[in-house]
């Protein structure tokens, strides 16, 4: 049976220039294009000027980035390697070779211009009319910090370990005390003396982290990463940072990204939205999210900025049956501020709950609820039924009757579609599952840089491959 098999001695011809090692359409060419049509004089790149060796030169350092970004490379060592073994890399780079270090060196250093990438992107993008800014979802996701659980300390952590260091410390001292005066200076002697220095060295930096998070007023710190924060995902437990994406719904194109420390997105969409307006230059039309951005207080920022708010609340989102004698069933009287309950009773103003932001409405007398036949479905308190009412229900009511208009339904419809395919591309086809870089602001970068690599490939398949996107960029 005939095999085709290759000859490592066989003699060929390469070809003699470097730009004929990738045909006309090759992918590696439309990075090179898109980076060379960036605005340099904007992005600040950070060039030091000093004597000795000639710097690489930072157009070439940032098609490296963004090239190896795009298909999920991330490690500097990795991007070496691929600069001698790779023929597309040898290509973008012209046959240069830079080192690990200055990679690192040059992501590390430029963070402001790298981030500042994603927005001429969203410029050229908003010019060519793929992001018209109308409508725009968000969402996030979990991804891992470059530092582990164990690193992360609260209060409580703190207070155990220093606990045990100090009856350590006890135990030191009282196995010191017993040895004998003749002893002194043998190896057991020094030993426990080498674990109390350890000890106290243990204690002592616990009681400083523990100042800090005091000082700081928060829940927990990681010393590896003091940004991040522990966060629940379906991988489980992790020190992790929150991805935000802001999606324009014309071509599903990233048009804001950040890195945020809250591990819930219930106090995201304000901030986001206001962002990507920013970045715009206008407000949007209507904005969409899920119900984990359903709190009211922060919809209302958006809504005062007259843009239509798409997000189910909580109840909405439930699918189970509501409880009997719930808070729907109770006539809320706007006149008189108060609630009237099934069988007729009335349930008063009775004062504010400011912690949690709610009214509080009790009955008057709480015999007519522990002789009512309800009793025990109702309430079981022996004070009687009470009930509570958000300082601005009025407003989570209108955006829970606006959520169900038919045009919203439709808008939310593609919220899925839209807003988690970015997700999925950083997540699943590059296999990005964690970050690199430590503290928020580099996180952000390396954030910024998958997103603009995403819409590099969006917008590829848009124009109908690298040659219609490379026609593009030179109009």
């Amino acid at each position: 049976m005939p095999i085709i098999s290759g000859d490592r001695q066989q003699l060929s011809i390469f070809p003699p220039c470097v730009d004929d090692y990738v045909s006309q359409d090759d992918a590696v060419r439309a990075y090179d294009a898109f980076v060379n049509y960036l605005d340099w004089g904007s992005l600040n790149i950070n060039v030091p000027h000093h004597m000795g060796r000639p710097k690489y030169d930072p157009k070439t350092m940032l098609k490296l980035l963004i090239y190896s970004y795009s298909y999920g490379i991330q490690s500097s060592r990795k991007i070496e390697r691929a600069c001698y073994h790779n023929i597309s890399y040898v290509w973008l780079t012209g046959n240069l070779k830079p080192d690990h270090k200055t990679i690192a060196e040059f992501r590390r250093n430029n963070k402001d211009a790298i981030k500042n990438v994603l927005k001429q992107c969203v410029q050229f993008c908003v010019k060519s009319k793929l992001i018209e800014g109308n409508i725009l979802f968000a969402d996030g996701t979990k991804i891992r910090a470059n530092a582990s659980i164990k690193n992360t300390w609260n209060k409580n952590k703190c207070q155990k370990t220093i606990l045990k260091a100090e009856q350590r410390i006890t135990e030191i001292m009282d196995e010191c005390e017993s040895l004998d005066q003749a002893e002194e200076g043998q190896a057991s002697l020094n030993k426990l003396c080498g674990d109390l220095a350890d000890q106290e060295k243990r204690k002592a930096r616990v009681q400083s982290i523990m100042q800090e998070i005091e000082n700081e007023n928060r829940q927990s710190k990681n010393t590896v990463d003091n940004d991040c924060a522990n966060m629940r995902s379906r991988q489980g437990s992790h020190a992790a940072y929150n991805v935000q994406h802001v999606v324009d719904d014309t071509h599903g194109l990233i048009v804001n990204v950040d890195a945020v420390s809250d591990a819930n997105d219930s106090r995201q969409f304000a901030k986001q939205i206001q962002q990507t307006n920013e970045q715009l230059g206008k407000n949007c039309q209507s904005a969409c999210a899920d119900s984990g951005y359903a709190h009211t207080d922060n919809l209302s920022e958006i809504d005062q900025d007259n843009i239509k708010v798409i997000v189910l609340s909580q109840k909405q989102s439930l699918h189970n049956a509501q409880k009997p004698f719930n808070r729907g069933e109770f006539t809320y009287d706007q006149e008189k501020d108060q609630y009237v309950c099934p069988q007729g009773f009335v349930l008063p103003y009775r004062g504010l709950n400011k912690q949690k932001g709610t009214k509080v409405y009790c009955i008057n007398q709480s015999k007519h609820c522990r002789e009512c036949q309800h009793f025990g479905k109702c309430t079981q308190s022996k004070y009687g039924r009470k009930v509570t009412r958000l300082l601005n229900e009025d407003l989570k009511q209108r955006l829970e009757a606006q959520y169900l208009e038919p045009e919203s339904q439709l808008i939310y419809k593609r919220r899925k579609e839209e807003v988690e395919h970015p997700f999925s591309h950083i997540k699943r086809n590059l296999g990005i599952n964690a970050f690199l870089m430590r503290g928020r602001e580099a996180v952000k970068t390396e954030a910024s840089l998958y997103a603009a690599c995403f819409n590099m490939v969006r917008m590829i398949t848009i124009y109908g491959g690298v040659l219609g996107f490379i026609k593009k960029l030179s109009c």
